[in-house]
């Protein structure tokens, strides 16, 4: 294990996932969000076949035991990067990312109905919070004294990047299950294969022809799109969960500086309050974990026969 480089990896995976979204967000008010998770998914095979091909893993690396769990992940996936992305042309950068941070709290509520893990008073106390933040942050585009056409369209692009999360949360419970019966690569791959055919369906809603620069916006945002998910898959591989996953907070600051100096968006202190509230959460329920795992070496060392 190499924590540094895995922390690094992480890191770099964080900033080409945001600068993805910020792709996306350009070409938001004019492509729709589903036509983007087109090119998001379709434009990210090439990358992940020729890093199967780097790491010679391409003869079984296509190799599937539960073929139904790659659909039902790419599913849930696919709906959530389509609600994402459409999300994106109604609320500032910063705010979508804020709100984004409810799909880890969704994921271990998730787990302990579709899976049955054990959620202690801890947890759930957390996830209460960081839920709390995520209220803190939704409210003022939510509130009934907000009227005309603009707060309309906040409160429904609100709804649209929560009910994104909510569908993210499920995407993890399923790739939870599929990880112990299939590798990581056939996992990445039928997930992009899933929402390249899943999103071709969506043709009838409206796609419409990008502009050359909207075009190579969303081919760019596919092949960094794949390049990050290697990136975030290696962080894992250098090092432990409990030890690169505090790293996905920092696309909050890079999130914040995109959304000022690209799309001249001020942060409010209402939104800023939720997202530390929400951050915070995020960082007890891994500071929690990582304590609990610390304790299980020491029994399983502990009660292993000496001599």
């Amino acid at each position: 294990m190499r924590p540094l480089r895995g922390i690094c990896y992480k890191l770099t995976a964080v900033l080409i996932f945001t600068a993805m979204s910020a792709m996306i967000k350009a070409t938001a008010d004019h492509v729709p969000g589903w036509q983007a998770v087109f090119f998001r998914s379709f434009f990210a095979i090439p990358v992940i076949i020729l890093w199967m091909a780097y790491r010679r893993e391409l003869a079984g690396g296509f190799r599937t035991a539960n073929p139904m769990g790659h659909v039902w992940r790419g599913l849930a996936g696919t709906v959530a990067m389509g609600l994402m992305f459409s999300g994106l042309a109604f609320l500032p950068f910063p705010e979508v990312t804020a709100i984004g941070y409810a799909t880890p709290l969704l994921t271990v509520a998730f787990a302990a109905f579709l899976l049955g893990e054990k959620v202690r008073a801890f947890r759930a106390m957390t996830v209460l919070l960081g839920l709390v933040g995520v209220l803190i942050v939704l409210w003022p585009r939510l509130s009934v004294l907000r009227g005309g056409e603009a707060g309309q369209a906040e409160a429904f692009g609100a709804m649209l990047v929560l009910g994104g999360s909510v569908c993210s949360a499920l995407a993890y419970v399923f790739v939870r299950k599929l990880t112990a019966t299939e590798k990581t690569p056939a996992i990445v791959f039928y997930f992009s294969l899933t929402a390249t055919v899943l999103s071709l369906f969506t043709i009838p809603l409206g796609w419409v022809r990008p502009t050359p620069v909207e075009f190579a916006l969303l081919v760019g945002a596919g092949l960094v799109g794949g390049v990050a998910q290697i990136f975030l898959t290696s962080s894992y591989r250098e090092a432990d969960a409990s030890v690169v996953a505090p790293f996905d907070y920092a696309s909050m600051l890079f999130a914040l500086a995109i959304g000022w100096f690209v799309f001249a968006e001020a942060p409010t202190w209402t939104m800023l309050g939720g997202a530390s509230i929400v951050i915070l959460a995020g960082l007890l329920i891994i500071w929690r974990e990582r304590q609990l795992g610390i304790r299980r070496e020491r029994q399983r060392k502990a009660s292993t026969p000496q001599g």
